[in-house]
């Protein structure tokens, strides 16, 4: 179940359709990618991380660099959610975790990646905590400690656990602790919002009055996937604008010849009108004292 549920054996995201965020690409490759291209010099104190935790506002990037560091360093990816390893029998839970990360052995070298993971392992000791799910955390604790010994037939399997959430402060402190690099995925500056419009506009023809330096600058607080939408909305006003007043008979009839129309400022100008930034400053501020906190550079 978790093979056809969670395994990937090529996300197929690389580091150029992620537009910005050098220095957590840098992080990453420095945490995920050497210790595999360079087993014998990350031995003893220098051995990889036992963890890596992506943090940051909602819809800057964290599963896609995930996927980007899988692909890239061509290792199978499990991507998990607190979803897959629910269970309502007794000792399930736990036992999915355990059997994920024996599969990830199985197909080393692999990342196992664990979306919102504040939803899995959050702090132990509320008064509203169920036993059973103190049980997933500990073995979830234990599985992370164990994650690169040696296996019983010698070999040293590399596993890499990366985890993403939203809320870091939720985390249990224990895990925490055993995701050493804490890596803050901060909102797009402006030439990453530059070179993420670009991204989104690559396969439209777009008309020769649309400024991308001009959108990049009015969109300063806007998330990767706040830019994705306005791209989105405007590529759609032309279409909107050739079926008014239509009926639906004479909709179904148009040709896409007659739809088409190419993106013009104005469009952008009625979808920055429409659509807000999704992230509040309050929020911004809150993670960035986490970093400085917690967090790793």
């Amino acid at each position: 179940m978790l093979e056809r549920d969670v395994l990937e054996n090529s996300p197929g995201v690389q580091w150029e359709h992620i537009a910005g965020l050098t220095e957590a690409k840098r992080l990453l490759e420095e945490a995920v990618a050497l210790p595999l291209w360079m087993s014998e010099y990350f031995q003893g104190i220098r051995r990889p991380w036992k963890g890596v935790l992506m943090f940051g506002p909602p819809g800057t990037g964290k599963t896609l660099l995930a996927k980007a560091v899988a692909t890239e360093c061509g290792t199978t990816f499990f991507n998990v959610s607190s979803a897959t390893l629910a269970s309502k029998w007794r000792g399930e839970s736990e036992r999915m975790v355990r059997v994920l990360f024996d599969l990830a052995r199985a197909y080393a070298p692999s990342t196992i990646f664990i979306d919102k993971i504040d939803s899995l392992c959050n702090a132990r000791g509320g008064s509203g905590e169920h036993e059973s799910s103190r049980r997933v955390k500990s073995e979830l604790l234990v599985q992370v400690d164990g994650v690169n010994n040696t296996s019983d037939d010698g070999d040293k399997k590399i596993v890499m656990v990366l985890a993403a959430t939203n809320f870091p402060w939720d985390i249990d402190e224990a895990l925490r602790r055993r995701l050493e690099k804490r890596i803050y995925i901060p909102l797009p500056l402006e030439e990453g919002r530059r070179e993420l419009i670009r991204i989104n506009l690559k396969d439209i023809e777009v008309a020769k009055d649309v400024d991308i330096n001009a959108l990049a600058k009015r969109t300063e607080g806007y998330s990767g996937d706040d830019l994705t939408n306005i791209c989105r909305d405007a590529s759609m006003n032309g279409m909107r604008r050739k079926i008014a007043g239509k009926t639906p008979e004479e909709i179904k009839t148009m040709t896409k010849d007659q739809m088409y129309e190419p993106v013009a400022m104005h469009d952008f100008d009625e979808a920055l009108c429409k659509i807000s930034r999704s992230v509040s400053t309050a929020d911004i501020e809150r993670h960035e004292k986490w970093l400085n906190e917690f967090g790793s550079s």
